[in-house]
């Protein structure tokens, strides 16, 4: 479902794939080749929220902002299933892993990684290249190459996995 709200209607760019049963409204911009999973909310509905390119957004994903500021996801970022982001920055090329929360006017440094079930309280910045997890997230060790190479795998998978469903979502409402 798309909705706009306040006269703001999600801007979405033509190669972008959206799951079935993803929400999004208001002041919301996609970039080519991302992709939005199932029963992912994305609502720009207090402030807008800038999503950049070859962003995967997973499965059961919740993005919002406060008044205060917006979301904002640059290039190549994945966040993974049942995470929440509001108003934060997360900088090209991190990743947020599974079930993570990153709150307002925190910064996720380009290439980091916040480990899954992180909590990123307000105004916390993760350094570029950092692995940071926990409970409020704590930075723990420098990025390898490994990891690295791993998450620049996951955006390439993502990407093409969601071209083959975008192909197959076409096929199908074509029938």
């Amino acid at each position: 479902m798309i909705y706009s709200f306040n006269n703001k209607t999600p801007l979405i760019d033509p190669t972008v794939y959206i799951a079935d049963y993803v929400t999004i409204s208001g002041d919301v911009t996609i970039g080519p080749e991302s992709t939005i999973w199932f029963n992912t909310v994305i609502r720009g509905d207090v402030n807008s929220t800038r999503i950049g390119r070859k962003v995967n957004i997973q499965d059961l994903c919740c993005l919002h902002q406060s008044p205060a500021a917006p979301l904002i996801l640059e290039d190549e970022v994945t966040i993974g299933h049942q995470v929440t982001l509001h108003s934060c920055t997360i900088r090209q090329g991190a990743l947020v892993g599974m079930g993570s929360i990153i709150l307002d006017g925190a910064e996720i440094g380009e290439g980091a990684f916040i480990g899954a079930g992180s909590l990123v309280p307000p105004g916390k910045i993760i350094p570029a290249g950092m692995l940071a997890l926990g409970r409020p997230a704590k930075v723990v060790r420098e990025l390898n190459d490994e990891d690295r190479l791993d998450m620049k795998r996951i955006v390439k998978e993502y990407a093409e996995k969601g071209q083959i469903y975008k192909a197959m979502q076409q096929n199908t409402s074509t029938k």
